[in-house]
């Protein structure tokens, strides 16, 4: 079968060989081709040295200390905005468990792989009339491929005592290609696991994310746990392992959060739902109290999205990321039964949560439904809040919306700015979110006159019993579970 190379990529390689230098695409494009794979970058190798390969390519960036020269292309799609191309190299001692100390040029190709992480990733080719040829493969990598097996090259307490991420990658790698682990290998991350105690937490979150993203991440985070390494990314999580749930419950903690995560895999879901759906349950363990099929997990949302604030923070998530995870997981358990909660209660809900994200909150409690090993992600009492949020979106649910504005509240009223005024429209919209057609500017002004003759002691306590309308949602399921355990 032929396979094609980017016009980008040959005119690159083209240009190397013209000017008298070896050149092969290598690493992870060529292990995707030789799968059937789109490629997501490509890479190229060569026996020029970075100054030569700058002399040949003037727009191109150097700006590494590795040998690596970066080529930019004509190219739209991402993948090849930018080529990198890299001296054979040969790499030193790392007694960092992370960085070589020195790296040093090598002369052939062959010297170049032996450096690589896994045999997969280790092969070269040529590239011959616009598609790959020739395959240098000095560690039966294609072997591997089609055994479907992730191998050290040589030995693999060797390659991770180099670089100890690759034992995450290892594990990344299996759960992107459905690969399992060879023994030797599987057993050398067994014993070195420790080791990426030494990364740093920004490179350990770039592979998780990753891993995240994978087909088999669910598998891969039991791989993680099983070989000793899920203790130095999320150690929150082994604490569901082994704990039984409820009733309401046929898996423990450790598999219910795995389910729900391969749910979220399974339906292409984004990467903080998916996150989210790893995480939504992650405190049960610390508010469990009881054992057997009455055990209750009060409060364990809360607690569970402080834990996820924690954990993302830990993992250098930038904070667009915390933040959204973090409320997914904080909002996860909301309780909607037909006919106990009013249109005013699910715009409470809307205004509460936010509407932009209400669609990734109700994938994470699909999630959580099929992670619970209930037959159906979405039952009737669900679609029946679709249904309502679908018919209230529209309905005012914050300041914004309504018909008046504090500049001009304060115009009616006569007042300063300062706290009053927030107050009285915070009891303004509480009204319009009970009954949406007060929302006129007629209405409002008349009752911001009556809402400004009461003392700011009354105003507190309509403020107060607004704070109390707004748990509707969470304060139905509170009542809801004492009833059923009996509390």
């Amino acid at each position: 079968m032929e396979r094609k190379v980017p016009h980008e990529v040959q005119t690159i390689i083209t240009a190397l060989e013209s000017a008298g230098f070896e050149a092969y695409i290598v690493g992870g494009c060529v292990r995707d081709m030789l799968l059937g794979r789109e490629p997501n970058d490509w890479d190229v190798t060569t026996n020029a040295t970075p100054e030569k390969v700058q002399k040949i390519f003037p727009q191109s960036v150097y700006e590494n200390d590795f040998g690596t020269v970066g080529i930019k292309t004509d190219a739209d799609g991402a993948a090849l905005k930018i080529v990198e191309v890299t001296t054979y190299r040969i790499e030193g001692n790392y007694s960092d468990k992370r960085h070589p100390d020195a790296i040093r040029f090598a002369k052939t190709i062959e010297e170049d792989l032996s450096r690589r992480d896994f045999t997969v990733n280790a092969c070269a080719a040529a590239v011959v009339g616009g598609a790959m040829s020739v395959i240098v493969d000095p560690y039966s990598g294609q072997a591997d491929l089609e055994k479907k097996l992730i191998r050290a090259v040589g030995k693999p307490e060797d390659r991770f005592g180099e670089d100890a991420l690759r034992m995450l990658r290892a594990v990344r790698f299996a759960a992107q290609l459905g690969f399992d682990i060879e023994p030797q290998t599987q057993a050398a991350i067994a014993r070195d696991a420790a080791l990426l105690a030494h990364i740093s937490q920004e490179r350990i979150r770039d592979e998780f994310s990753k891993l995240i993203m994978a087909p088999g991440a669910a598998w891969g985070m039991q791989i993680l746990y099983t070989l000793g390494l899920l203790r130095f990314i999320v150690p929150e999580l082994i604490e569901g392992i082994g704990m039984a749930q409820n009733k309401h419950h046929i898996f423990t903690v450790w598999e219910h959060n795995l389910r729900a995560l391969d749910y979220a895999v399974s339906k292409k879901y984004s990467f903080e739902v998916r996150l989210a759906s790893l995480l939504h349950d992650v405190g049960k363990p610390r508010t469990k109290r009881g054992d057997g099929p009455d055990a209750t997990f009060y409060a364990h949302e809360i607690i569970g999205g402080r834990m996820t604030k924690k954990i993302l923070e830990r993992l250098r998530y930038a904070n667009h990321i915390v933040e959204y995870v973090t409320h997914l997981v904080r909002y996860h358990l909301f309780y909607y039964n037909v006919g106990e909660v009013s249109e005013a209660g699910v715009r409470r809900f809307i205004a509460r949560v936010g509407a932009e994200s209400i669609d990734d909150l109700i994938k994470v409690r699909e999630a959580d439904r099929i992670g619970s090993g209930v037959p159906k992600a979405v039952p009737y009492k669900l679609r029946h809040l679709l249904f309502m949020i679908d018919k209230v979106k529209r309905d005012p649910i914050s300041p914004k919306a309504l018909k008046i504005n504090g500049s001009e509240v304060m115009e009616t009223l006569k007042i300063v700015p300062g706290p009053r005024v927030g107050h009285i429209l915070n009891a303004l919209l509480e009204e319009v979110i009970d009954d949406p057609a007060r929302n006129t500017r007629a209405y409002l002004e008349k009752r911001a006159q009556e809402l400004d003759a009461l003392s700011d002691a009354e105003l507190e306590a309509l403020r107060a019993r607004a704070e109390g309308a707004k748990e509707e949602f969470e304060g139905a399921a509170e009542t809801e579970m004492k009833r059923k355990h009996h509390v």
